[in-house]
């Protein structure tokens, strides 16, 4: 074996050099054939994720393996090598089958445990085996990681030392609330409908999220994934949007999260701020809540009083006495649901008759100035507070002392959301590179001491098993010789005694070939025993040497079983 991986991850890499380095299909296509063509590569595939680039290979030659292979990641990365290398890491033989282990047990994730890198690492090699770039290692290798990964996952709590990228991600924006309470009753945009953003809508819609749009390129895919989650069980209601309409979204919407294939931003600074100013920005000067007349509440001829306390960090504003006195009334009724300016909160239901001025619903704020609906929210908690009731399902985040208006969850690479949002008042943004931050210091659990040993166990097998597998063809070759031995000589029998009759004949045959069988069992074993240990290369040589074995017989054995691995490995699962 002489398996090499030279990749960059989270780990050994700024995100913003992942980002840059990110290979789209095509790339990986071009990059897997490449490194065929490279003299020191004989198999491969690579293992492209938003965390990680890695590429595997069968070598005949370290140095010119690593060379070839850093100089193949440069080319199809877009990144220049002298740039690149700093961040590269190298495997081989041991390491590098214990390195992918690891990765499949979710060691070596940026949120510890996570399950989704194993349909990563079987996307890898279904890539491998449908360009025809793996052979008998690679597929080996990486359905012995799969396995690897779900033993760990079922023998061990590693699910409990860390959540998938989307929990992580939530519990992120959510910051002191518990997911669930932080969720209930939000609306979601999901950018993408591939397997990240599929996982990231399930997440969403288990969590409580009352309302989740999907926005896809391929509308068709965005239909189908509204129509799974519909078909969940959750209670959520789904749908399918453009992506053209994603920007006109974000008025709708609490919570976007997003994971698609894209090369370019998919949300812009401009995108978000737009979307921001329309939903919640407090307009120039504050005035009685639009389309109150409409609604059939009488004029207040009170006064104008000072509105209490700042709202979002804002100078004191003057409200209108009457909204104040319904928006407080407005807390002493029966529980019901309000939306405003994108917070879901619990309020008091208003009295048939005397409702509350914004009323129920986004529809019904449509024409409601910005002003007015934040003092609506801060009186609707005060009343809340001098009711001594329940705390609220959807208390707002704060940033830099702004409610949030918008929280952003971005976990493509490249990423789909412009950085800059983070700048804009009443915007959280999640990315991969901020969960990087929040993880390093995630603590180890003692589940995680037990998948390392799991790993550690199942890397000594593998080795061990594809030692043995090595000595098997000059095995074959050697028994295949002595049946043709026995098939020579019983034909001599034959000339020289023509008088025996079948039964004779196959009883004598059969006795030369027992003997022959028992002859070479023993050491046959027990060069298989010894070829499995660690430095037992050398027993496949010394076998050819020892029985003058034709090498063009034990390659054609070699051939025709992996022939035979590369059609069961195409039908396993």
């Amino acid at each position: 074996m002489s398996l090499l991986v030279v990749g960059l991850s989270h780990r050994s890499a700024p995100v913003s050099v992942l980002e840059r380095a990110s290979l789209n299909a095509d790339a990986k296509a071009k990059l897997l054939h490449d490194t065929l063509a490279a003299e020191p590569a004989a198999e491969a595939t690579v293992l492209a994720t938003c965390n990680r680039i890695e590429l595997y290979a069968d070598v005949d030659k370290f140095h010119a393996g690593v060379s070839e292979l850093s100089t193949l990641l440069a080319q199809h990365s877009g990144v220049a090598l002298e740039e690149l290398t700093p961040y590269l890491y190298v495997h081989y033989e041991d390491r590098a089958v214990h390195h992918l282990f690891s990765v499949a047990c979710g060691l070596d994730s940026m949120v510890v445990g996570e399950g989704q890198i194993l349909g990563q690492i079987k996307d890898a090699l279904a890539l491998g085996q449908e360009l025809h770039t793996a052979g008998r290692l690679i597929n080996d290798l990486f359905q012995q990681a799969l396995r690897v990964g779900k033993r760990a996952h079922s023998e061990t709590g590693i699910d409990r030392a860390g959540q998938s990228l989307v929990t992580f991600g939530l519990e992120q924006l959510a910051v002191h609330l518990p997911v669930r309470e932080w969720a209930a009753g939000k609306r979601a945009l999901v950018l993408g409908a591939g397997s990240m953003s599929s996982l990231a809508a399930a997440t969403l819609a288990r969590v409580g999220f009352a309302e989740i749009a999907v926005a896809n390129r391929t509308a068709e895919r965005a239909e189908r994934l509204a129509e799974i989650l519909v078909a969940s069980g959750t209670g959520v209601a789904a749908r399918a949007v453009a992506m053209s309409a994603a920007a006109d979204e974000l008025t709708r919407v609490d919570v976007v999260v997003s994971c698609t294939g894209a090369t370019g931003l998919v949300l812009t600074a401009d995108d978000v701020a737009a979307a921001v100013s329309r939903g919640s920005a407090p307009d120039s000067a504050p005035q009685t809540p639009a389309g109150l007349k409409d609604r059939g509440s009488a004029p207040d001829p009170a006064p104008r009083t000072p509105a209490g306390p700042s709202v979002a960090g804002a100078a004191p504003e003057l409200v209108d006495a009457g909204v104040v006195a319904r928006l407080v009334a407005a807390a002493d009724g029966g529980r019901r649901r309000l939306a405003d300016a994108g917070a879901v909160r619990v309020l008091a239901a208003v009295p048939e008759g005397d409702g509350c001025p914004v009323g129920d619903g986004r529809a019904a704020i449509a024409g409601v100035d910005a002003s007015s609906l934040e003092l609506h929210g801060t009186w609707a908690d005060q009343g809340e507070a001098a009711a001594q009731r329940q705390p609220r399902r959807g208390v707002r985040a704060q940033v830099d002392g702004v409610a949030v208006r918008l929280a952003l969850l971005d976990l493509a690479m490249p990423r789909d959301i412009d950085a800059a949002v983070h700048r804009i008042p009443g915007v959280r943004l999640v990315d991969i590179e901020s969960l990087a931050e929040a993880s390093a210091d995630a603590p180890m659990a003692a589940d995680v001491d037990a998948v390392r040993g799991i790993v550690t166990e199942e890397v000594a097998a593998f080795g061990a098993a594809q030692r043995a597998a090595h000595i098997t063809p000059t095995v074959v070759a050697l028994r295949a010789m002595a049946a043709e031995v026995v098939a020579m000589e019983v034909a001599r029998l034959d000339g020289r005694v023509p008088d025996l009759d079948e039964r004779q004949r196959a009883e004598v045959t059969q006795t030369v070939r027992r003997v022959v069988d028992k002859l070479l069992h023993a050491p046959t074993v027990r060069v298989k025993q010894l070829a499995s240990e660690p430095g037992g290369a050398g027993y496949a040589e010394a076998l050819r040497e020892l029985f003058d074995l034709d090498p063009q017989t034990v390659a054609s054995v070699s051939r025709a079983d992996a022939a035979d691995q590369n059609d069961d490995s195409g039908r396993a699962s």
